[in-house]
């Protein structure tokens, strides 16, 4: 059963740091690109950030550039997005997301649940 779990969200004041976890199993984490994506409300969603399957490259959103960093542990099973300097109008759901495929040929995309972050005073 493949599964993508998300945590580490939470309240913050803006200035503040957090850090998501998104821990996958039941698929080759190693053959997935990684991503995080944000959903606030009333809006569409949106990719944050971006990670291929051996880490060496990454991808930022324009706003998101030198606040946050994507990265990922192979060895785990986990990506990371550390976020700081966090402003109010980062609050949304962040949702994890893997790209790629286990066969070499039909590629899956998978989504986990998604984890709250709201940045306020």
């Amino acid at each position: 059963q493949v599964q993508l779990v998300e945590s580490g969200g939470g309240l913050v004041q803006p200035g503040g740091s957090l850090r998501l976890s998104c821990a996958a199993s039941g698929f080759t984490f190693s053959r997935y690109a990684m991503s995080w994506y944000r959903q606030a409300p009333g809006k569409e969603r949106e990719l944050v950030a971006g990670i291929t399957s051996t880490g060496i490259t990454t991808t930022y959103a324009d706003s998101m550039k030198g606040r946050f960093t994507i990265s990922r542990d192979n060895a785990k099973n986990t990506a990371y997005l550390q976020m700081n300097s966090l402003k109010p109008e980062d609050t949304a759901v962040y949702y994890c997301n893997a790209v790629g495929s286990d066969s070499g040929s039909v590629k899956s995309v998978y989504w986990g649940q998604g984890t709250q972050v709201t940045v306020s005073s």
